[in-house]
């Protein structure tokens, strides 16, 4: 008698477990759906951290903010290029400045297809001014690198 009590009381445990897992699954579904239906109503993601953001934010019932995700991708890059940055030894600043340059000249050619934004399309004019203001900075870090490079590599001939 004893071994049907437990065995009936152990099937009644599983049935509940399976009950919690059940409601737990439609849960997540259910996150999962609200997470696409943002998509599709918003047009899609502009970048891969837009999506990681908000599954992040589903996956965790909403208690994560997409924008406290995104700022704090943002603290660690800070922290990583400071540390990265500090960590190189004199003797790589050129090749590491060669990569900034060549960093810069992908950046142009984005601020470049920003400032040929259609004049028709309606709110580009900030886009264009963007464009034009990253054209600007970008060109100037460019040249600007290609000197201090060739400053530096002068510094190793031999002088004459």
């Amino acid at each position: 008698m004893a071994d049907t009590q437990s065995a009936e009381q152990a099937i009644e445990q599983a049935r509940q477990a399976a009950d919690a897992a059940l409601r737990a699954a439609n849960e997540a579904r259910e996150a999962a759906n609200a997470a696409s239906a943002a998509i599709h109503s918003s047009g899609g993601f502009d970048t891969a951290a837009d999506g990681i953001a908000h599954a992040v934010s589903a996956a965790s019932g909403g208690v994560i903010d997409p924008f406290v995700f995104r700022l704090s991708i943002f603290v660690l890059a800070i922290f990583v290029g400071y540390y990265v940055v500090w960590s190189v030894t004199p003797a790589l600043h050129t090749p590491l400045m060669a990569v900034t340059n060549a960093i810069s000249s992908v950046i142009i050619v984005g601020a470049l297809l920003a400032v040929g934004v259609e004049l028709m399309e309606p709110g580009t004019g900030v886009a264009r001014g963007f464009g034009f203001v990253a054209v600007v900075l970008a060109a100037v870090n460019i040249f600007g690198g290609f000197l201090v490079t060739s400053r530096m590599l002068a510094m190793y001939k031999k002088k004459s």
